[in-house]
């Protein structure tokens, strides 16, 4: 047999496509990074740690968190858009992802630089009032908005967060004015409203909870498509008219584009194993969080339909992202 050069160097490259199969089908051979878009402590981080606990004990490998916020999720998007795709860092994407661009514009990284792996958690919105309010359900609420010049003032945990997307469609839908007032996070918007400086939230409940089983507060509504089990006494938006009020806060897993195939379906079945564990569900519902998986190809029409929705939203408002 006569062994040329051509047959050497593809001889080569089949010993090389098996290393590189087989590194993938060993993946992880090392730690791998999840990247929160948000700081320690909030809903995002502290899900995500749920998550990534169980992916180190069934993967044998560890998991670490990296908590990168500011920018409205962009500064973490973009660094791990701009990371290496070798299956190592993945970010946990949360809701502003499908906004920022109708929001801010340009970015620092385009769509394209980053692909869906997994839907994974998301964060029911509900409306909550102070107790002693002088409406006590979603109709006296919106009389009373409609009886002031200025509409109601819901507080949001920032300007152009999903609870402020959520609160400028119920303006819409309920024919009243309003005004967003953003804070910065969940619970100074509660302790102004526990203050009776605002009407209302519409965001997410884990915050609220001690103080609505105190009778401080009181739960109005969800603004789901159907009532969640985290509060299931609480009738939805639309049960109670308002259809087009269907908003949730949502993150899931996303990787760089070219991270290969194999180890993005790998990391799929995990997060699809993780959120279907019983142990993991029951952790995820007492943060006020529902597990919600969704295959990559679901979770990037999801996310094409978010954007569609809400950049239509953001056009005729006319907001800004700051």
């Amino acid at each position: 047999m006569i062994v040329t050069r051509r047959t050497l160097l593809g001889s080569a490259a089949v010993l090389f496509a098996g290393a590189d199969a087989l590194a993938r089908e060993a993946w992880p051979t090392r730690v791998v990074r999840l990247v929160s878009p948000y700081a320690a402590g909030g809903a995002s981080d502290i899900s995500l740690r749920i998550l990534a606990e169980h992916f180190g004990r069934n993967l044998n490998q560890q998991f670490i968190v990296e908590n990168k916020p500011g920018a409205g999720t962009r500064i973490a998007n973009e660094l791990v858009a701009r990371s290496a795709p070798d299956g190592y860092t993945f970010l946990y994407v949360a809701a502003p992802y499908a906004t920022a661009e109708a929001l801010f514009g340009k970015l620092g990284y385009e769509r394209k630089d980053l692909q869906p792996v997994a839907m994974a958690v998301a964060a029911p919105l509900f409306l909550i009032i102070n107790a002693n309010a002088p409406y006590k359900n979603l109709g006296e609420l919106i009389a009373y908005g409609k009886s002031k010049p200025e509409g109601l003032t819901i507080a949001s945990p920032g300007p152009g967060s999903q609870p402020h997307l959520a609160a400028e469609l119920l303006f819409r839908d309920a024919g009243v004015k309003g005004l967003n007032v953003p804070f910065r996070g969940d619970a100074p918007a509660y302790t102004e409203l526990l203050a009776g400086r605002v009407d209302a939230t519409l965001t997410a409940i884990s915050s609220a909870l001690p103080h609505i089983q105190a009778g401080l507060l009181r739960v109005l509504g969800v603004a789901s498509a159907a009532r969640s089990p985290i509060y299931p006494d609480a009738p939805t938006l639309r049960e109670q008219g308002l259809s087009k009020v269907i908003a949730a806060g949502w993150y899931g897993f996303m990787a760089p584009a070219a991270t290969p195939a194999p180890i993005i379906a790998r990391m799929q079945a995990e997060a699809g194993r993780a959120l279907a564990d019983s142990e993991v569900k029951q952790k995820l519902l007492v943060q006020g969080l529902e597990a919600r998986f969704g295959t990559a190809a679901e979770f990037g029409k999801f996310i094409d339909d978010e954007t569609t929705k809400w950049s239509a939203l953001i056009r005729e408002a006319g907001l800004k992202g700051e």
